[in-house]
């Protein structure tokens, strides 16, 4: 079972969703949904009452709703009650809001946004664009991302089929194609941009980008050569691959006269939001 989690946004705030592959549904964080509903100071408490409250009524849909591990505040996961979309219909009746109507409006365009993307992979990628427009990215460096994507699943999808195991192999193999072309892995990478949280892929530059796309796309083409057999056969074609993105810095380098490894991050350079005007 495969669960991807997101954040959603209505009204500028966040709800944390979980997307289960399987179940080919989205899970709704009902502490999130309790806060954006009632504006509550502690919205965790006002589910507790809540909840307990449906208990006492012989309510299933409380009895039914699932726990799983959600990114808290504090970075850290933590179990959390979540409700698919019909649990969370049935709660949201519970909850006295003059937002509640709008809410539901929204659950159903994210719960069909996802079912139309499944059908058609094109859908995502525009999503994507529009996220990072709406970021302040410019059209240039969408166009590098949008391509890293889509070299970045061609390179996993390569690492499934020569038996790589998600997660840890696959997070050690970046590591090395990383490490290989940026002198940095991915952790040290993160760290002299000043990141924390933040996706590492989202505040590359356009050079680091490029380098990265050489990098990963050469690891697909010599592991599709050489047909590695597991994790450890794949090491030695993943630091070969980082090694042609090396050659290709060093190059470069030598001809700018200074190192394109950069600690910007995204909101250095990020377009300013347009100047409001004043009443």
């Amino acid at each position: 079972m495969t669960k991807k989690q997101a954040l959603q946004l209505f009204e500028e705030r966040k709800v944390r969703t979980v997307w289960d592959d399987q179940e080919e549904k989205w899970y709704f964080s009902i502490v999130d949904v309790c806060a954006v509903l009632t504006d509550s100071p502690n919205p965790r408490n006002y589910w507790k009452v809540l909840k307990h409250r449906l208990l006492k009524e012989g309510n299933q849909t409380v009895t039914n709703c699932n726990q799983l591990k959600m990114r808290a505040e504090d970075g850290r996961m933590r179990l959390t009650d979540v409700a698919d979309t019909e649990q969370l219909f049935r709660i949201i009746q519970s909850i006295p809001s003059p937002k509640a109507e709008p809410f539901k409006q929204w659950m159903a365009q994210v719960a069909s946004q996802r079912v139309d993307q499944m059908q058609d992979p094109e859908l995502s990628i525009d999503q994507a664009i529009i996220d990072y427009k709406r970021l302040g990215y410019s059209d240039a460096w969408i166009n590098q991302r949008i391509k890293s994507i889509e070299v970045r699943k061609e390179l996993t999808d390569e690492w499934k089929r020569t038996g790589v195991q998600e997660g840890l192999e696959y997070a050690s193999l970046t590591d090395i194609i990383t490490r290989e072309w940026s002198g940095f892995s991915t952790k040290q990478y993160k760290q002299f941009k000043g990141l924390k949280k933040e996706n590492l892929r989202d505040n590359m530059t356009n050079l680091e980008i490029a380098l990265n796309i050489l990098a990963e796309a050469s690891a697909t083409e010599l592991s599709k050569q050489r047909d590695p057999n597991g994790f450890n056969a794949q090491k030695k074609v993943a630091k070969d691959g980082g090694s042609v993105a090396k050659a290709a810095r060093n190059e470069l380098e030598s001809k700018l006269g200074h190192s394109i490894i950069s600690s910007a991050k995204a909101s250095d350079y990020l377009l300013p939001e347009e100047p409001k005007d004043e009443k």
